[in-house]
């Protein structure tokens, strides 16, 4: 029984901390990929946080598309890279377009 009750918590522990020490994921922002045209031109934007404490910058489509000279946004994503618990965050909005 012991061993059932270390096996269920080990594994509770690796699901809930799945990513804590390193993780840098994208995901796409659109509902239906299957139709998207991503266009000739990328533009990217980000934001940062420091040990919870301080964070700045813009990771808004605007800033994205601004910064790619991009006039028509076709799709976007978001790259999220998270070290240590979230002592640093990066966050990247990446649009895509004409």
């Amino acid at each position: 029984m012991k061993k059932i009750v270390l096996l269920v918590s080990m594994l509770v522990i690796a699901l809930t901390l799945s990513g804590c020490l390193y993780s840098n994921i994208t995901i796409p922002l659109d509902t239906d990929a299957d139709k998207t045209v991503l266009g000739n031109k990328t533009g990217t934007s980000n934001c940062y946080s420091i040990l919870w404490l301080v964070a700045w910058g813009d990771a808004g489509s605007a800033a994205a598309a601004k910064n790619g000279n991009i006039s028509t946004i076709n799709h976007m994503d978001t790259r999220n890279v998270t070290v240590l618990f979230g002592a640093f965050v990066k966050q990247t909005t990446i649009v895509y377009g004409n």
